[in-house]
């Protein structure tokens, strides 16, 4: 079994780089979205 971890890890490393980006950018706007009301 861990060997197929490690197999899908490796074969997937770009995307999962990608995914990462994707959710730091999801993480940043809800953040700037909750601080909105902050300056009304």
């Amino acid at each position: 079994m861990l060997t197929q971890i490690k197999t899908a890890f490796s074969r997937s490393q770009a995307t999962i780089l990608q995914d990462a980006a994707g959710v730091a950018s999801l993480v940043v706007m809800l953040v700037v979205a909750l601080h909105l009301p902050l300056g009304f």
